[in-house]
């Protein structure tokens, strides 16, 4: 990168540009800056310092046309003035000025004519390995001929000491800049920001070209049968995408166009509180040389605890997705014929699994429903639902309807089959049933996958009037309709009943005769 480049970011008196650096330097440099510590395996392990997840009430997009006409402000997207975006844009190039800097050049998005090119400034060298791999890294000769289309200035050590007067959240910005293709992040050191700004702005991008953004992961059979996995932080959506039979194609972002679906990303970024390599060997063993860990505790020499959640439950791993074995090379694959919602419903009334005809699936993505349990954040001592449009609503710069118009329409186009699956609780809410073993969820999963569940007969439950199989391989029938599970089924009625209105409330934001409402095949309460 020229030092005019540099100078037309707004960057003075630049010391050393360390650009586009191998694993092996960058790994180098950390452990000279001091930013990490090295595990028995290989792999370095960071701290993000005070903030181990997003902020999300800190990001912001530019006010300005036209991007203003298509944006949905709200608590999601909130407005800044251009004003004070120029403002914090000069804070951020005061704290880069001066520095060494890392410079990391990737694509986003493995589809030719979907991709873009993104530019990552930081003076943190574990933040140019995070984005390495998290993004696709471009060849050698793609490199010599890269031209930015977005560019992320992260100077996360600077805040905006204005902030009050500014009538902003904190000192912690996190802005987007849709017109002038950048972004600029202060006070938070977490990796995590850049990856789902990006993600924020190809949910912007693709939409408007008629193609499909997805928060799902995405794997693919022998066959070619490609299968979506929709769901929230803490469902299984890394996990059960990761499977030594199906070639995955990507743990997170994905978008869907009319050639088929393709990842956004060039590596996986996994939770791994509670890691077990027994359970998910795949995760536990790309954890060496070159991955990243994030906020986990350490001990002796160079070993990791990972039951440990001390610093934060949000313990995570990012590493390129070569760790993973059975990769799809490409990282793309054909339309899918299976969709699978995953929720973790600590209420312990959904079903583990149901066959959701189009107009649920609907309805479903719409809600874009989990729930948080006891003891993963302060203050929460019962089940609390937790409702995200099309599972991913902190990123979707547009009316959420604009996201599922165009799944319904493919599902439409591509015959497409989508099914519910409960990874939470049976038997009872949190603290009286227990969690779905993941035995019993990959069983359900792979009669998803292989056909056979379309060979059970079904019943309907009630309130909720999901298709639940009778019964389905190996797994206890008790537990595939849900009401079977309970010991006290008067109230199982009482907590369901309590669930649908949650539901119901959620949805009303939806029925405003503008777009087609799905409210009459979702949960009817005292059906």
């Amino acid at each position: 990168m020229s030092l005019t480049e540099l100078q037309e970011l707004g960057l003075k008196n630049i010391g050393k540009v360390h650009h586009n650096l191998s694993y092996d330097e960058l790994i180098q440099h950390e452990l000279e800056n001091s930013e990490c510590a090295q595990t028995k395996k290989g792999a370095t392990a960071v701290d993000t310092g005070i903030f181990t997840g997003r902020s999300p009430k800190d990001k912001y997009f530019v006010d300005c046309d036209p991007s203003n006409k298509y944006i949905a402000w709200g608590d999601v997207n909130k407005k800044v003035s251009a004003d004070i975006f120029a403002e914090l844009l000069k804070v951020a190039q005061e704290q880069l000025s001066g520095k060494d800097l890392y410079i990391t050049d990737v694509f986003c998005g493995s589809s030719a004519a979907s991709k873009r090119s993104v530019r990552f400034v930081s003076e943190i060298a574990w933040q140019s390995h995070f984005v390495k791999n998290m993004f696709i890294r471009p060849t050698a000769p793609e490199l010599e001929v890269f031209k930015s289309d977005f560019t992320v200035l992260n100077a996360c050590k600077a805040v905006n000491d204005k902030w009050k007067e500014h009538g902003l959240n904190s000192e912690v910005f996190v802005m987007f800049d849709v017109e002038n293709n950048i972004a600029i992040i202060g006070g938070t050191w977490y990796g995590g920001e850049m990856k789902k700004g990006i993600f924020s702005m190809m949910n912007y991008w693709l939409p408007l070209e008629g193609k499909l953004p997805m928060h799902c992961s995405a794997n693919v059979g022998k066959n070619g049968d490609t299968a979506l996995f929709f769901g929230l932080s803490g469902t299984g959506k890394t996990t059960l995408s990761t499977d030594p039979n199906r070639a995955l194609i990507g743990d997170d972002e994905h978008g869907w166009d009319n050639h088929g679906v393709f990842n956004f990303e060039g590596g996986c970024y996994a939770k791994v509180i509670n890691l077990d390599g027994k359970s998910e060997p795949e995760i536990y063993n790309a954890i060496k040389t070159n991955a990243l860990l994030e906020n986990v505790v350490m001990y002796g020499e160079g070993e990791v605890d990972y039951e440990d959640g001390s610093k934060t439950e949000n313990t995570r791993v990012s590493y390129p997705i070569e760790h993973i074995e059975n990769h799809k090379h490409d990282l793309m694959a054909g339309h899918p014929e299976n969709i699978i919602f995953l929720t973790a419903d600590a209420f312990g009334v959904l079903p583990p699994v149901s066959k959701l005809t189009k107009e649920q699936a609907m309805y479903y993505f719409l809600s874009g429903y989990t729930a948080k349990v006891a003891g993963t954040e302060r203050g929460i001592t019962e089940p609390v639902a937790t409702f995200s449009a099309c599972f991913g609503e902190a990123f979707l710069p547009l009316h959420p309807t604009v996201y599922a118009d165009l799944l319904g329409k493919k599902i439409d186009e591509h015959g497409v089959n989508v099914y519910l699956v409960n990874t939470g609780w049976t038997g009872g809410g949190y603290g009286v049933g227990k969690r779905m073993s993941i035995k019993d969820t990959r069983a359900c999963i792979n009669a998803i996958l292989n056909g056979t569940i379309k060979e059970s007969e079904f019943d309907t439950t009630k309130t909720f009037r999901l298709n639940v199989p009778k019964t389905l391989g190996e797994i206890n029938p008790d537990i595939l309709n849900p009401r079977n599970a309970w010991e006290d089924k008067e109230l199982f009625d009482k907590t369901r009943d309590k669930l649908a209105e949650m539901f119901v409330a959620n949805y009303k934001k939806y029925q405003d005769g503008e777009h087609t409402d799905y409210a009459p095949f979702g949960p009817i309460v005292g059906s």
